[in-house]
């Protein structure tokens, strides 16, 4: 098969791009290179079932045309910035939720059918009902990264509906590993590097969160397209644990022989629509046969040790 993928040069989307490539697939990869990172495509440059192509999802033409010949959508592309959303509160609208209608115009043209999506845990907002399942009722959205992904969920299975495309929406929480370009363990290496003596925290580090392995996500990916034939397929996917921000800080620190001064900005919230506490029921994707291999404190300390040996990164983001 040919496979489109969208934001193709990021963090999670590179990693699929070579694990499709190992598979002995062909790949297209469409990115305009605003947050993703070239090299992490080095390798894939030199497979000969490998294209990449510079565009923006915002320019309809080029898009279509680049989808020209696929088989299968995976749609990984997005404005990530949840923190700093509200200074720029037109990007989530145009390069989440237009974006995402461009993707399925394009692939209506082009008469792909089938679409896989990264959406993300944030939709729940600040859940009622903890371990959340996919089926939980939302609540209020907290961030216009939230909404603007809500906003693409209900695009996909309008069209699943209307044209017929089979779709898997996928709810993501943190991911980590290889190519890890923001996060709170990036943040938290970075000034750590900085200032060994001394670490800033938001909020009050009680916050609760879940974490999931980026090779781990990428496995319960493929899973669900193998198993899961329905027209809208929604899964969670993350650990069967959280941790909070302080145990992470541990994690980290202890690996790196750190004892530094906490200094917390106080409060249980880091900014305007950080949820303290996220913790998504995976019951449905784990039914299928999958589970993760690395526990939240195995992904984090992989985490480090990969940035540590590509310290580059850090001075691109």
């Amino acid at each position: 098969m040919k496979y489109f993928v969208t934001g193709g040069a990021g963090f999670i989307a590179s990693n699929l791009v070579d694990r499709l490539l190992f598979n002995g697939e062909q790949v297209v990869v469409y990115d305009n290179f605003s947050t993703g990172i070239e090299e992490f495509l080095t390798e894939s440059k030199k497979n000969k079932r490998f294209k990449l192509i510079r565009g923006d999802l915002l320019d309809q033409k080029k898009l279509g045309r680049a989808m020209t010949g696929c088989d299968f959508v995976f749609h990984l592309a997005a404005n990530a910035d949840v923190r700093f959303g509200l200074n720029h509160p037109e990007k989530d609208l145009q390069q989440n939720t237009i974006a995402t209608f461009n993707v399925l115009e394009a692939m209506r043209k082009n008469k792909i059918k089938k679409i896989a999506f990264s959406s993300t845990g944030s939709i729940y907002g600040e859940a009622t009902v903890i371990p959340t399942p996919e089926d939980a009722p939302l609540p209020i959205q907290t961030s216009l990264y939230g909404s603007s992904k809500l906003s693409g969920e209900g695009l996909i299975s309008s069209y699943c509906e209307g044209y017929g495309y089979q779709a898997w929406i996928f709810r993501f929480v943190s991911i980590l590993g290889e190519r890890y370009t923001h996060g709170h363990v990036f943040d938290f290496y970075k000034s750590l590097l900085k200032n060994p003596k001394e670490l800033y925290v938001l909020g009050n580090g009680k916050q609760r969160k879940s974490y999931l392995y980026v090779q781990d996500c990428i496995d319960a990916i493929f899973f669900a397209i193998t198993k899961s034939k329905d027209k809208v397929n929604i899964f969670n996917l993350g650990t069967n644990e959280y941790c909070c921000v302080n145990d992470s800080i541990g994690w980290i620190t202890g690996y790196l022989g750190m004892k530094p001064k906490l200094k917390y900005s106080g409060g249980e919230r880091g900014w305007i629509g950080d949820n303290p506490f996220i913790f998504l029921e995976t019951k449905k994707i784990r039914k299928l046969g999958w589970k993760p291999k690395l526990t939240i404190e195995e992904a984090i300390i992989k985490t480090v040790k990969y940035l540590e040996n590509n310290k580059q990164i850090l001075g691109k983001r």
